[in-house]
């Protein structure tokens, strides 16, 4: 909408109803040309301030006097009455995306797939029919009186046609497509079908996304591009070498044996997990399946139980592994041979009597039940 310079009061006021009604942001308009509209109309509807801008532009205003830009400055009063004003083209206003849910396994991810998907989507048949109650704005200004003379303006959504700004015909429609899982792809990751949503009057039709859930894997833990999995050694494997067989991802069998003379710790540095890595067998990227991450492979080492080796056995051992314990020389009778229990880190710190246990005991110090007799 344009006015001329010579627009009377009135017809501005007009304008500036419909303009507030287009651009305001609850209707999907932009906020800063609402507010620029606001600004523009607080100036254009004081007389001495329009006078100001109509001799001397927007740079009048601002000096509070004759000086600067004239008249054809280009400023925000443009949006009433055209002129050099230029705006970057907005992006056309879109529906809402619909999401689903694609549950695959790692199986799925690693291989790669293609899914057939069944979309309902609701379409428009034939033109819309703009709403004659609000003129097609969706928004209809009420006029409140609050006594004294006030009146107060107030916007609500039209409830001829619910905010829509028009009435439309709608079908349902059945749609098959092929969903691609590319391999690599990871959870989050999204299938995207653009306009594919529900059809919305006077807004672009929104997309169908598809969005990848991966499932656990019985032995495969997954991080980014690299695989993880645990393998228990028995004390025998952990010092003269070990050979097991994984299953890949995809189907492949591969054999995983230690080097000659290796020997598998219970910890790794910093007492931490024990890990080894097999290199460019982990999933491939999305992309180029080409690159791969790394398959770890993290160790613990199952000790014998007690009982568990016969004193055969235990003879052994001490004669073929290195590190055999000194021979202590003592006299039974002169120091005290112990014996360990089991217990928990969890228990450090809460031997002896607690302060509170020893407070619960008689003023004297002497446990309850006990009798002290004196001579």
């Amino acid at each position: 909408m344009q006015l001329e310079k010579s627009a009377t009061a009135q017809e501005i006021k007009k304008a500036f109803r419909k303009l507030a009604i287009q651009h305001h942001p609850d209707k999907g308009g932009d906020e800063q040309i609402f507010k620029e509209i606001s600004a523009a109309y607080e100036i254009l509807k004081d007389e001495e301030k329009r006078k100001t801008y109509d001799q001397y532009g927007l740079e009048g205003l601002k000096e509070g006097a004759g000086g600067g830009g004239g008249p054809d400055a280009a400023d925000i009063f443009d949006i009433f009455f055209g002129g050099g004003r230029r705006r970057a083209p907005r992006a056309p206003r879109r529906g809402e995306d619909i999401n689903h849910t694609l549950n695959l396994s790692l199986e799925d991810l690693y291989n790669g797939k293609t899914i057939k998907m069944v979309i309902n989507r609701s379409v428009i048949v034939g033109p819309p029919t703009e709403c004659e109650t609000c003129d097609g704005h969706g928004i209809v200004l009420e006029i409140r009186r609050l006594g004294l003379g006030m009146i107060q303006q107030v916007q609500r959504h039209c409830p001829a046609c619910q905010g829509a700004g028009c009435s439309v015909t709608r079908q349902k429609e059945r749609k098959i497509v092929e969903v691609l899982v590319e391999k690599g792809m990871r959870q989050g990751e999204k299938v995207v079908f653009q306009g594919l949503g529900d059809d919305e009057p006077r807004l672009e039709t929104g997309n169908v996304n598809f969005v990848v859930k991966e499932r656990e894997h019985d032995t495969f833990k997954r991080k980014g591009a690299d695989l993880l999995i645990h393998k228990t050694l028995t004390l025998n494997e952990a010092l003269t070498g070990f050979s097991f067989a994984v299953t890949h991802l995809d189907k492949r069998q591969i054999v995983v044996q230690s080097k000659p003379g290796e020997v598998i710790p219970a910890l790794g540095s910093s007492n931490k997990a024990f890990v080894k890595m097999i290199p460019n067998e982990g999933m491939p990227s999305r992309g180029n399946p080409f690159v791969r991450g790394n398959l770890y492979v993290h160790f613990s080492v199952k000790f014998p139980s007690d009982g568990e080796l016969s004193s055969e056995a235990v003879g052994a051992l001490r004669k073929f592994l290195p590190g055999r314990p000194p021979e202590l020389n003592y006299n039974e009778d002169e120091v005290e041979v112990v014996n360990l229990s089991h217990t928990d880190m969890r228990n450090f710190g809460k031997g002896g009597m607690t302060a509170q246990e020893f407070d619960s005991d008689s003023s004297d110090g002497t446990p309850e039940g006990v009798q002290c007799q004196q001579s």
